[in-house]
This record gives structure tokens, C-alpha cells and sequence, in this order.
């Protein structure tokens, strides 16, 4: 089982920027693919970023697209959210996730991961 630790959240003002991190415990952290998913009070848990074993791709939720931006540090084991431009609805609890796996494609924005942190809030006040 892999442990996964998430980091840096926090309170933000709207517009304004944060980065999440999320540090893991597996010793090949590069075959696994990591997600970052979210969920805001009453609401679901939903995707929100994604990025495959070796960083070489990424996918986004339609709500995040091109004021998100995932990445990974393979030597470091870590992967980050930076997040922009936040609105009161990116409010949630951000979680990470991870999958041992060398696909990549659509399938790594659904729920397939079988490792989660414990979470994160995020609150973005407006």
C-alpha cells in the first residue's frame, strides 16, 4: 500500500494562486500514475487533474483547463497543483491519488486509483 500525504493547503483569496502537494511512499514512484480529485461540502468527489507515470501527459477537468497545472518530480516523489486565478467553487477538499500503471489516456481522469491521501482544504473566499 502506498502512502500518500497531501500538503499546502490553505485559505486564499479569490483570483489569487496556491499549490498543493502530494508526497508518496511507493519506491518506483514513476510507474504510478497520479490524480488529483476534489470534493466541496454536498457536493460528489470529482477529477480534477491528472498526470501519467512519466509526466509526458496530463488531463484536466473542463472547470480547471488553463488555470490548473499539474506536474511531477520523479526524483522527489512528489506531484503538485498549482492553481490559479481560484473561485469560491474551486472551495473543496483536494485529494491525491495514485495508481500503479504505465497507461495513460482518458481513463486516468475517472475514480480507477486504489491509493488516497487523506486530504486537503482549499477555501477560497471571495
Amino acid at each position: 500500500q502506498v502512502q500518500l500525504v497531501e500538503s499546502g493547503g490553505g485559505l486564499v483569496p479569490a483570483g489569487g494562486s496556491l499549490t498543493v502537494s502530494c508526497t508518496s511512499s511507493a519506491r518506483t514512484f514513476s510507474s504510478y500514475a497520479m490524480g488529483w480529485f476534489r470534493q466541496a461540502p454536498g457536493k460528489e468527489r470529482e477529477f480534477v487533474a491528472a498526470i501519467d507515470g512519466s509526466g509526458a501527459n496530463t488531463y484536466y477537468s473542463d472547470s480547471v483547463k488553463g488555470r490548473f497545472t499539474i506536474s511531477r518530480d520523479n526524483a522527489k516523489n512528489t506531484a503538485d497543483l498549482q492553481m490559479n486565478s481560484l473561485k469560491p467553487e474551486d472551495t473543496a477538499n483536494y485529494y491525491c491519488a495514485a495508481k500503479r500503471t504505465y497507461h495513460t489516456g482518458p481513463q486516468l481522469k475517472t475514480p480507477m486509483y486504489d491509493n488516497w491521501g487523506q486530504g486537503i482544504w482549499v477555501t477560497v473566499n471571495s
